[in-house]
């Protein structure tokens, strides 16, 4: 079983990651560019129990700003941990908060929110894929 281990920008709070994540990509929606600074956010969804803080829980602080997700990061240094989306049943761990895993990045979410155009050959979606509620309407690069 691989195991990958992650943390805050501190260091104060560790994670673990077991396994392989359920999917790899790319979102463009507006709150994952402005929660991580970034034009574009590189997710890693994991099952929930494949997810475990295993260091500084108790530094571990919570933003819900929607029910669809919550959104952990370190209390001390404000460095993002991970989003869990219960909607989804499935939590995103930034790509680069785990350094060990290998980002084979497999479709772009929430492209029609995009500020950062990227053209890679990948799928783009309007939104969400039809199983997690979107409307699975592809966009042309």
């Amino acid at each position: 079983m691989t195991h990958h281990i992650g943390s805050c920008f501190c260091g104060a709070v560790e994670l673990e990651a077991t396994g392989a994540p359920e999917a790899m990509g790319y979102c463009h929606c507006r709150s994952c560019r402005s929660w991580s600074g970034g034009p574009v956010n590189a997710f890693s969804l994991w099952k929930p129990q494949a997810v475990a803080i295993v260091a500084g829980a108790q530094h571990v602080a919570t933003f819900q700003k929607t029910p669809a997700s919550r959104r952990q990061y370190c209390a001390r240094c404000g460095g993002h941990l991970m989003t869990d989306h219960p909607t989804l049943g499935l939590v995103d761990v930034f790509a680069a908060t785990l350094p060990s895993l290998a980002f084979v990045p497999a479709v772009h979410v929430n492209y029609a929110e995009t500020v950062l155009p990227m053209r890679d050959g990948l799928p783009k979606l309007k939104d969400f894929p039809t199983e997690f509620g979107g409307s699975g309407e592809m966009i042309a690069e």
